[in-house]
């Protein structure tokens, strides 16, 4: 792992910087968790994934919360330029390793490297924990070349080539809109209307879900079955959500329909965990896991 560089630059409202990646580990292990997510890992079992299972999205987290600190501290150090994206990167690629080596050669948080680590990057040098300047930071960072990307097609190549989706990377690009503006406001809209913070999150995936080209289950699925996400995901919302009689029959039904495809909506899990992050770094929250934060009687409780 890169030398950790000593932490120095403060980070406004509540947190430190140190705080930082322990919000994005405890972010995936919480998006690990949150049960019933449809295709997705959770509590129940390894959803459509044959080589996944929730111990292993919780040690991949734990395996790779240590280079988010060391993005951190490097963002501490230097402006935010070429040469600490091609850092950043570098980081992120020993991330990748730490965490094929954690799951057995499973890729459980790839994705989630790249987004978790462009905002923390962004978070820890930022002089506002505003999710809106932090994305719009992080994307700044995430135009700069990296000369030392391996040149291999991935899964993301493919479809962007096949379908023109342009997938984590044209999110990160953007700002993360489907974080800021669609998965923060369901998440908050959902907690103003009294949901417990399951449900709530559940609403926030399910927004992600029902609107983002998600690279994930194009590879899995095409075109149809990105529709069939989408469409699935809406019909849960307009049924009336998660905690809803009619939302959760829609949610079994989109749940088992994903399941014998074999989709699994991996990106707006990623989305979902990043939308965590930023609520929690906003809110000056402490835990993740437990949504105990200085705010907590806010919102409802499961």
């Amino acid at each position: 792992m890169a030398n950790m560089i000593p932490m120095t630059k403060m980070i406004p409202a509540l947190l430190e910087a140190d705080q930082l990646p322990e919000l994005a580990r405890q972010a995936l292990v919480a998006e690990a968790e949150l049960t019933p997510k449809p295709g997705l890992v959770d509590r129940r079992g390894s959803g459509a994934h044959s080589d996944l299972s929730l111990d292993i999205m919780q040690r991949s987290a734990r395996a790779i919360a240590p280079y988010f600190a060391t993005m951190a501290a490097a963002s501490c150090m230097a402006p935010m330029d070429r040469f600490l994206r091609a850092e950043v990167a570098a980081i992120g690629r020993e991330a990748e390793a730490a965490m094929l080596r954690a799951t057995g050669g499973s890729n459980a948080h790839k994705g989630a490297i790249w987004v978790l680590g462009l905002l923390v990057t962004a978070a820890a040098q930022s002089d506002s924990l505003h999710s809106g300047v932090v994305a719009k930071d992080a994307a700044f960072l995430a135009q700069l070349p990296d000369s030392a990307r391996p040149q291999l097609v991935s899964h993301g190549d493919l479809v962007r080539s096949r379908y023109g989706a342009t997938g984590a990377r044209g999110e990160a690009y953007a700002g993360f809109p489907h974080v800021v503006t669609v998965g923060l406001p369901a998440l908050r809209g959902a907690r103003a209307r009294g949901l417990s913070e399951t449900n709530s999150r559940l609403s926030s995936l399910l927004s992600i879900m029902a609107s983002l080209e998600d690279t994930c289950v194009l590879y899995r699925g095409g075109d149809e079955g990105l529709q069939t996400v989408k469409r699935g995901a809406k019909e849960v919302l307009v049924s009336g959500g998660p905690g809803s009689a009619a939302g959760d029959e829609a949610l079994r039904r989109l749940d088992r329909e994903l399941f014998a495809r074999n989709i699994s909506p991996g990106g707006s899990a990623d989305l979902l965990a990043a939308t965590l992050f930023l609520d929690a770094v906003e809110r000056g929250l402490y835990d993740v896991e437990r949504d105990t934060s200085l705010l907590e009687g806010s919102h409802g409780t499961d």
